[in-house]
């Protein structure tokens, strides 16, 4: 892989973590299940990340497109 595109794509990822610091997955376990009843119980999982991560992704993928043009 090309180290311009390389660099591109973890500026953009960069660029997602700062806009988005998270998200949550939601699972589901059974508790009950006799005969027409079933319980369930839903458990949120939140996924957090601090803002700083892709700050340092975007100025990485900057630095890596900067070095891939003074090969040239």
């Amino acid at each position: 892989m090309k180290t311009k595109t390389l660099g591109i794509v973890v500026a953009i990822l960069g660029i997602l973590m700062i806009i988005y610091t998270g998200f949550n997955y939601i699972t589901t376990e059974k508790v009950v299940d006799i005969g027409p009843m079933k319980m369930t119980f839903e458990e949120n999982h939140p996924v957090q990340w601090s803002p700083i991560i892709g700050i340092v992704l975007l100025v990485g993928g900057i630095v890596l497109v900067a070095l891939d043009r003074k090969k040239l």
